[in-house]
């Protein structure tokens, strides 16, 4: 059976990324990019999905990890009866290939080490064909499509085991095939096993090299040298986080998260590293998070560019771009890694899902719906890109344009909101906002940096969206702004208002919105993002808390004068997040669990601006 979610610590290269449990188990990686087919799904199952787990051979081995400083080396200290040793855990960064390196090092006495290997390609669709290669065979013969085989001399440091005696084990299924060198693997049924000692001061290095079967058989790494080079690449990029304050740890691991969920080539960000993973356990909401989100996009170019990260904001603003040319009636709520448009969803039969909370699904529907607010996000983004600076492009403007003559013909239109409702399109409250913002940014783009567009229509259809808001996105009787027009539901969307300037935080008709988000949203110090009672969703009832909305809450009461309940709720929301930091979309404050998709960047997103709320004040008790 799968761990709880917060037991797994994410590794990455920024193509991909690997989850390692607590256990010393990889149950979940998709190669060569995050939206790629599992070749290890046993988060989604179990052991028999796919998995290749590495710990000792003891029972009552005690495992404490972290991160090696400011990086996405994962380092786990395993204890046992009869020494210690630790396990590096890491994806080389800045090669042109896919690979996992598991390191061990004897720390002190002697400790036996058993590893599980059990390939699934395909989502679990697939058993692959093993055989072994090792020795001269390893260095003369061939891997059957007529590619050399060949194999470093067992050294340290170059893939081999210490004691001089490497091996290597070939899966091979369709299209997918990896190399795991090491120490001799041998077949047990359907997986492979192995076990070995570790002294102290010996080393034994393990490593899988994934590659298309059509291709020769990859190089062993040097593990040494991609060792220091990773470490110092991730090192040297979380230094130029400018935050200052409070969490400042808090907001580098998430600053280096959303690195991680990047990928390298593309500048896309997923925003999660996983499929299917459950909002509540046994519910039907299970979506696959794997691909980029305009929303999140938006609001990491924001984040970007106020972290001091100017070049991978131009680089991500080019990603934007690119993804949203076209035909502005064709413009999507999200994309796959390179920008991909079809992202068709389906629900797989190969995976039970995670503890049997299916179903599991590939590709997500919402891809075919119109949020209106998606271009108010993309809008607020481009403005803020302007102003810090970041060089316009030849077609920057003319496509800010095409976009909002888009919007003209269509800001009316009831739409899914930012949730992603599977029932009915309605007036959002949240997507008109983002409208009218959207037209604010317009006429900024002409009043402040002198661009051409219809001021004078632009400033009027501005001001006509504020009208509508106002009077039927407000209901007297609660004083409040509320879910949709006509309704007396509150959202916790509706926290964004001050954020996109549609009105101040002390504003009272947002003090008045954000008493009835307490009253009926804040369930055991922490916010829902809406009440699913009823047919808003089109989904059953339930759900957990919503770790995203209460960073938005933090920062609306730290810009309110709240500080003690501000800093109250920040410290208890960063220490919802798992022993390396990480945080999922959701939390289950009765089980004491995390839940849905992990990491998650909008989670990261909002930690980091609910951070900026206190950079440069003395907090209370301190």
């Amino acid at each position: 059976m799968a761990l709880n979610i917060e037991d797994y610590a994410l590794i990455s290269d920024c193509q991909s990324g690997a989850l390692v449990g607590l256990d010393g188990s990889i149950d979940w990686l998709c190669l060569p990019r995050f939206d790629s087919a599992s070749m290890f799904g046993a988060l989604l199952g179990n052991e028999e999905h796919g998995r290749w787990r590495l710990a000792p051979s003891d029972p009552d081995a005690r495992a404490v990890r972290s991160y090696v400083a400011d990086t996405f080396i994962l380092s786990t200290v395993w204890t046992t009866s009869t020494g210690q040793v630790e396990v590096r855990d890491f994806m080389p960064h800045g090669t042109d290939r896919s690979d996992i390196v598991r390191w061990v090092r004897g720390i002190s006495g002697s400790v036996e080490m058993h590893a599980d290997l059990r390939v699934r390609f395909g989502y679990a669709s697939s058993v692959p064909w093993m055989r072994q290669m090792k020795g001269s065979r390893a260095q003369h013969g061939q891997n059957g499509q007529g590619h050399e085989l060949r194999q470093h001399d067992a050294q340290p440091g170059n893939g081999a085991e210490s004691n001089g005696h490497a091996h290597g084990l070939i899966a091979v299924a369709g299209p997918d095939a990896c190399v795991i060198r090491g120490p001799r693997m041998h077949a047990a049924g359907r997986k492979h096993v192995a076990d070995f000692t570790v002294a102290a001061g010996e080393e034994v290095e393990m490593q899988l090299n994934w590659y298309p079967s059509h291709r020769p058989i990859p190089e062993p790494l040097n593990v040494s040298e991609n060792f220091a080079r990773t470490a110092e690449w991730w090192a040297s990029w979380a230094s130029s986080c400018s935050h200052e304050g409070p969490f400042h740890e808090a907001v580098v691991r998430s600053m280096l998260i959303l690195r991680a969920l990047t990928n390298q080539e593309t500048g896309g960000i997923a925003a999660a590293a996983t499929t299917s993973l459950p909002e509540q356990a046994g519910g039907s909401r299970n979506w696959d998070y794997r691909y980029v989100w305009l929303r999140d996009a938006s609001l990491s170019l924001k984040v970007l560019l106020g972290q001091g990260y100017e070049q991978e904001a131009e680089a991500w603003r080019g990603w934007l771009m690119r993804a949203i040319a076209g035909d502005p009636g064709d413009v999507q709520i999200m994309y796959g890694m390179a920008g991909e448009r079809e992202l068709p969803e389906r629900v797989l039969t190969s995976l039970p899902g995670y503890r049997d909370s299916g179903p599991v699904r590939v590709g997500n529907a919402a891809v075919s719906q119109f949020q209106s607010d998606v271009i108010g996000e993309v809008m607020v983004a481009l403005h803020a890109a302007r102003e810090a600076g970041v060089p316009e492009t030849d077609f920057s403007w003319p496509l800010q344009r095409a976009l909002m003559a888009f919007l003209e013909q269509n800001w009316q239109k009831p739409d899914q909101g930012i949730w992603e409702m599977r029932g009915p399109a309605r007036a959002f409250t949240h997507s008109r906002v983002m409208v009218w913002a959207a037209f604010d940014r317009a006429v900024r783009a002409i009043t402040e940096f002198g661009l051409e567009g219809p001021l004078v229509r632009w400033t009027a259809l501005r001001d006509t969206v504020r009208q509508d808001i106002e009077e039927r996105g407000f209901s007297v009787a609660r004083n409040s702004y509320t879910q949709f027009f006509g309704s007396e539901e509150v959202d916790a969307a509706l926290l964004a208002l001050p954020q996109v300037g549609f009105c101040e935080p002390d504003d009272p008709r947002m003090l008045g919105t954000v008493a009835a988000i307490e009253q009926d949203l804040l369930v055991d110090s922490l916010l829902l993002r809406y009440r699913t009672r009823g047919t808003v969703d089109g989904l059953p009832s339930g759900e957990n808390h919503f770790v995203a909305c209460s960073f938005w809450l933090v920062e609306q009461y730290a810009k309110t004068g709240r500080y003690e309940e501000a800093h109250a709720l920040m410290s208890a929301l960063v220490a919802l997040g798992n022993d390396v930091g990480l945080l999922s979309e959701e939390y289950d404050r009765a089980a004491g669990h995390q839940a849905g998709n992990t990491p998650q960047a909008l989670s990261h997103l909002a930690l980091i601006w609910a951070a900026e709320a206190f950079r440069g004040r003395e907090m209370p008790g301190r």
